[in-house]
């Protein structure tokens, strides 16, 4: 579980703000090559729209210094795996990104634009969606109901991009008039991953989606995100425990521990790293 520093409750905002995930695809091989802290296909250099940037990050929580100088980048269809043990720091840095944190120093830029201390629904009109940790639905609301929420930020959303999430989970179309508390742990991630999709985000910020679910929803989960950054160019700055699963699936691994950066790296080369992985990532 990420660390305990606040758990969301960022409902209805950031409800426009939750991705997607459904059928295994894997990951293609050898994918980019590593520039620093990013990878880029071919070794060129990304544009600016759908990139995040994270530099000299800070933040804590009173006397406790939660991140240290945090510096990162997640590029456009390139998935971002931020991984380390409980406190390491890895839900604060979403929290952080997103504008649920105010950080003490550093700052983020968005598509170019410094969004280091705007609001979190202003977040979500400029094309970042966060899914919180903890698969906050609105439990009295109907699947369909919990989705329209997802739209609010963007006005009048088509019945066509309803439908283009319920064809990504076909499960939570079956239950589309169910009551979020009726749904299974799987269910209601794929209904918080469809609502953020729905803000139509350049940039997701995922914490901890395996949390609690079985091998193969994980699998799913995992196998649609990926299918998502390959096919539409998202870009996914993903928060997990289970790092291996989750290297399995980035392109770039990122490594905290107490709240800075450790090691920045193809995530190939993470996973093929014994010592690092078992100083710092469990297996």
């Amino acid at each position: 579980m990420a660390e305990t520093h606040g758990s969301t409750a960022a409902g209805a905002s950031a409800a426009g703000a939750s991705a997607a995930s459904g059928a295994g695809l894997s990951k293609d091989a050898g994918r980019g090559t590593t520039t620093g802290s990013s990878v880029i296909a071919g070794g060129g250099t990304a544009t600016a729209e759908g990139v995040l940037e994270v530099e000299g990050l800070s933040a804590s929580y009173g006397p406790v210094k939660a991140l240290d100088g945090v510096t990162l980048r997640a590029e456009k269809g390139r998935i971002t795996a931020v991984l380390g043990a409980n406190g390491a720091g890895k839900t604060t840095l979403l929290r952080t990104i997103s504008g649920l944190v105010r950080p003490t120093a550093g700052r983020v830029v968005l598509g170019g634009e410094d969004v280091t201390r705007s609001a979190v629904e202003t977040m979500v009109t400029k094309g970042m969606a966060h899914v919180p940790e903890g698969r906050g639905v609105i439990a009295e609301l109907t699947v369909d109901e919990n989705l329209r929420v997802g739209s609010l930020f963007r006005g009048k959303v088509g019945q066509d991009e309803f439908d283009r999430v319920y064809d990504l989970f076909p499960r939570i179309k079956e239950r589309r008039t169910s009551t979020a508390h009726t749904l299974s742990g799987g269910e209601r991630q794929m209904l918080v991953i469809g609502r953020a999709l729905l803000a139509r985000p350049k940039v997701l910020l995922l914490d901890e989606p395996s949390l609690g679910l079985a091998p193969r929803i994980v699998a799913q989960i995992f196998g649609l995100v990926r299918h998502l950054v390959d096919t539409e160019g998202l870009s996914v700055l993903l928060v997990e425990q289970n790092a291996r699963s989750a290297l399995s699936v980035a392109d770039i691994g990122v490594v905290l521990n107490l709240g800075r950066v450790v090691v920045t790296d193809d995530a190939a080369r993470l996973a093929g790293d014994e010592d690092l992985r078992h100083a710092y990532l469990g297996f």
